[in-house]
């Protein structure tokens, strides 16, 4: 690591902190003593998400939040429970070690985490998702989550 004050490369790491993302060093320049941070990130793979008629584009979580929290509006959901399900839906989706993934698949994975949730916005997600053209898929859906809860 070069020194940002005297341009020297002799250093050394006095303190290491780790969090889930980042590694904070605390560094000091053996030559003139100075000490400076350093951070480490981990550099995520790019995805390319698959649309239906084949278009290709980059992988966007706000996209997905978005779409999580049109569902979710006037529910008895909050934004901390909103943020954790759109990062654990991009980390399984990173976990797949894919660089191409189907708007099938990532509308299956909010689907299922939203089905944990809020059967509403499970509900309202879906209908957009899989595209209901009238009010027997909504009955049809309504139907298996009943029968679903029945088995619990």
């Amino acid at each position: 690591m070069i020194c940002p004050y005297c341009s020297s490369n002799e250093t050394k790491v006095v303190d290491k902190r780790d969090s889930e993302t980042i590694t904070k060093r605390r560094r000091e320049c053996l030559k003139c003593s100075k000490r400076f941070n350093t951070k480490e990130d981990v550099e995520k793979a790019e995805l390319k998400i698959v649309k239906k008629d084949g278009r290709r584009e980059d992988f966007s979580p706000e996209k997905i939040r978005k779409g999580i929290m049109t569902a979710c509006e006037k529910r008895p959901i909050n934004n901390e429970i909103i943020n954790k399900l759109v990062s654990d839906v991009e980390e399984k989706l990173r976990k797949l070690g894919e660089k191409e993934i189907q708007t099938r698949a990532i509308g299956e994975l909010v689907s299922e985490e939203l089905k944990k949730i809020d059967n509403v916005a499970y509900i309202r997600f879906a209908s957009v998702y899989r595209d209901f053209t009238d009010i027997s898929d909504f009955k049809k859906e309504i139907n298996q989550l009943t029968v679903i809860g029945e088995k619990k």
